[in-house]
């Protein structure tokens, strides 16, 4: 691993996973993406990046690399507009403002939690979208940055990927993936599904746009459809689940909004398959996790 000047490290493996968090280890995803979350979970910085490993620097339209992290910290340090639609995109971007007919009382803002970027290259499409389009690529660079109003899910991309880990990080489970699960390929869907619920119910911000890194290379389609099989037809019932959720005025914080999000998956999400019965159960471990290692 190669490190620049002026930073510094930490590098974990399973056998690290398994000491530090001993019988909860079980609830960190096996030989899958999804166990960066574990990162998430030790990580004493205010504001985490993930980014994958096929994921390098982009380049603007003026040919100026892209400095995606500053871009990350800007979009998490100015607030999020998400109970009224702004035109003309982020109000707090230069040389952008409020429009016209936008409510004052509203113009504050709320803290942004997330910040969502995007990707030239090769997008972040689905197995059954690849196989349609496998020469597509993304080209056109969109300078903009929008909150994502409230009320209102996305799809959430780890590749290039912040957070405020002191406002939603327990929020930021990237659930049980890959080896010995029946489902991979939805761990950054589930983490943006839950952590979104639990952003309107919390009055935080989620952006999403700029900025963009350069996806290097599409992986194997048929192994993508593989992984996200049982995915594809169950997000059909799960994103109405999460529309529908409403949590009790009672969740004052981010852990006792996501133990009773996790109550709500294992009722409403547990009669489609027992997969949901073991995942309400590691999303309750993961909490008692956090709570362990973040309890100061």
């Amino acid at each position: 691993v190669r490190i620049p000047e002026g930073f510094n490290y930490e590098l974990y493996n399973r056998n690290d996973i398994e000491r530090i968090l001993g019988d909860k280890a079980w609830c960190v995803s096996f030989k899958d993406s999804a166990c960066r979350c574990f990162g998430f979970l030790v990580s004493k910085a205010k504001y985490v990046y993930t980014i994958d490993d096929d994921c390098f620097v982009a380049t603007n339209p003026s040919g100026e690399n892209i400095n995606a992290m500053e871009q990350h910290l800007k979009n998490l340090s100015s607030p999020s507009t998400p109970f009224f639609f702004n035109t003309l995109y982020d109000p707090f971007a230069p040389g952008a403002d409020f429009v016209r007919g936008y409510p004052f009382g509203l113009r504050e803002g709320v803290e942004t939690a997330i910040s969502h970027g995007l990707w030239m290259n090769i997008p972040d499409y689905d197995a059954p979208t690849q196989l349609v389009k496998p020469a597509e690529r993304n080209t056109r660079y969109v300078d903009a940055v929008m909150t994502i109003p409230k009320g209102t899910l996305y799809p959430m991309c780890g590749m290039n990927l912040a957070f405020n880990r002191e406002l939603i990080g327990p929020a930021m489970y990237f659930g049980l993936m890959g080896d010995g699960q029946p489902i991979g390929r939805y761990d950054d869907m589930w983490a943006g599904w839950c952590s979104k619920v639990i952003c309107d119910h919390m009055s935080f911000g989620v952006k999403t746009g700029l900025p963009y890194i350069w996806h290097s290379k599409a992986s194997n389609p048929f192994v993508n459809l593989k992984k996200e099989y049982n995915g594809i037809f169950w997000q059909e019932k799960i994103v109405p689940f999460f529309q529908g959720l409403e949590l009790s005025e009672s969740c004052r914080d981010v852990c006792d909004c996501y133990l009773e999000l996790a109550a709500k998956v294992e009722d409403g999400l547990g009669p489609i398959d027992p997969y949901f019965l073991k995942l309400a159960k590691a999303m309750r471990t993961w909490v008692d996790a956090w709570k362990q290692l973040n309890s100061t």
